[in-house]
């Protein structure tokens, strides 16, 4: 009989964590990084760091509002960036994005002018053909405007992601996001009417006062929009946000709530004809192929811009400066938006990859998907299976009732072992991955 586990522990969406990296004292060049990096099928990803209002939920790298020209300062930045990355990236063989994304923060926190703007660095500056690529866009209701939306589908935007969070007013006051129902149908309809080719609906469960009850009714006036794609995301209560000062998220009770929603959205959205591509993801089984998962992007050959984003090569991930806390991202952007283009000619803060690494990180993010890990692909990629290398940690999922067929060609989950991704992930972190995100000071 094995021990319980908490099924929410840490949400994995790339590895290692940003709190696992440090300041990198040799400040490597990006043009010798890059040198020896495959180009021809790159990530491009371009961070914005403002909202116009902080969730109580959220820990990402963004500020609240923009004093005036401060987003006009921060293109600049950008836009010097992209080019002295793209020099970095050098002429020797063709440089070739397969996939973009602007991201943030709230991207369509710009105006109409300003996402007119970052299309073009992404294009003439970087050389990513944004109409001829999946590009992903992250918007909130509020500045889901008709201006905006009309911009991202002329340059091309094929995915809309849009966070609601929940239908109903009461739980988006409770978790500390101030919205109404009525502005969030409105601007489902303006992106509807931009016909963009995908859009997605983030939802949170878990959240104070909600009931299955709620959570079904939040679901349907989703589906009624017959989204292509939907994100179902535990609550979690991240210290040093607005949730974060009230007690942990370590109560019994409240993991057998929130896996009991977990389960009665999942359910909900297969009967409705959505097949499920991780524990969060869901598509609808009929929306148009979006090319690369949400996982694939975390491979290598990730270029990031700004000062909120990640870059990786197959040695190397990093970025900037990582905060939560509100006075610390607003000193980073100060920093980001001051720097001369020679500053962006180097990486300052990230994690080397040695091979292990590497391994874990592949058997992490190929796990967690619906699909599972072709074991032949990994002994192609690795040289070794991965039980040669993770027998115990496998062997702990078989014996939970993770595992669909431990010994079968693909390492695939079972829907229980799904509904614990947040808890498989951080088993699969590395002793010095996890001493170092221990001792990350939280700031």
């Amino acid at each position: 009989m094995t021990e319980p586990v908490r099924p929410y522990q840490s949400y994995v969406y790339a590895y290692p964590h940003k709190t696992a990296y440090r300041k990198l004292p040799d400040r490597p060049l990006l043009r010798d990084l890059w040198d020896a990096e495959p180009k021809d099928a790159l990530s491009l990803y371009l961070h914005i760091p403002f909202c116009e209002v902080r969730c109580g939920f959220c820990n990402l790298f963004t500020r609240i509002g923009a004093p005036d020209g401060l987003t006009g300062a921060y293109l600049d930045a950008l836009e010097r960036q992209a080019t002295t990355v793209r020099e970095a990236l050098g002429e020797r063989e063709p440089v070739r994005f397969a996939t973009a994304a602007f991201g943030g923060g709230t991207p369509t926190f710009l105006t109409a002018a300003e996402l007119e703007r970052l299309c073009d660095i992404a294009e003439h500056r970087m050389g990513a053909g944004l109409g001829a690529v999946p590009l992903s866009v992250e918007a909130s209701p509020a500045t889901a405007t008709a201006d905006r939306l009309a911009v991202l589908a002329e340059r091309g935007a094929t995915r809309l992601s849009l966070g609601v969070q929940s239908f109903d007013d009461t739980e988006a006051r409770s978790a500390v996001r101030p919205q109404r129902r009525a502005d969030v149908e409105a601007a489902l309809g303006r992106v509807r009417d931009a016909g963009l080719p995908v859009l997605n609906i983030d939802l949170i469960y878990g959240i104070d006062g909600q009931t299955g009850d709620s959570w079904l009714r939040s679901l349907d006036a989703a589906l009624a929009w017959r989204p292509e794609e939907l994100y179902l995301y535990p609550l979690y209560i991240r210290p040093l946000t607005g949730l974060g000062r009230r007690a942990g998220d370590h109560d019994p009770a409240w993991d057998a709530q929130r896996l009991r929603l977990y389960r009665l959205g999942r359910d909900h959205l297969l009967a409705h004809g959505y097949t499920q591509q991780s524990m969060r993801m869901f598509r609808r089984a009929d929306a148009p192929p979006q090319g690369a998962d949400d996982y694939a992007c975390q491979t290598d050959g990730m270029i990031g811009l700004g000062c909120g984003a990640r870059s990786y090569t197959a040695g190397l991930h990093y970025s900037f400066d990582y905060a939560v806390g509100m006075h610390e991202i607003r000193g980073i952007i100060d920093d980001y938006v001051a720097r001369p283009a020679a500053d962006f000619a180097h990486a300052e803060y990230g994690r080397r990859m040695d091979p292990d690494e590497a391994r874990r990180r592949h058997l992490l993010q190929s796990l967690l998907q619906a699909e599972g890990l072709d074991t032949a692909d990994f002994r192609n990629r690795f040289g070794q299976l991965p039980w040669d290398g993770f027998g115990a940690e496998l062997e702990r999922f078989a014996a939970r009732g993770w595992l669909t067929d431990p010994d079968g060609p693909v390492l695939r989950l079972t829907p229980e072992g799904l509904a614990h991704s947040d808890a498989i992930g951080p088993e699969l972190f590395s002793p010095a991955v996890s001493a170092a995100m221990a001792a990350y000071e939280r700031k």
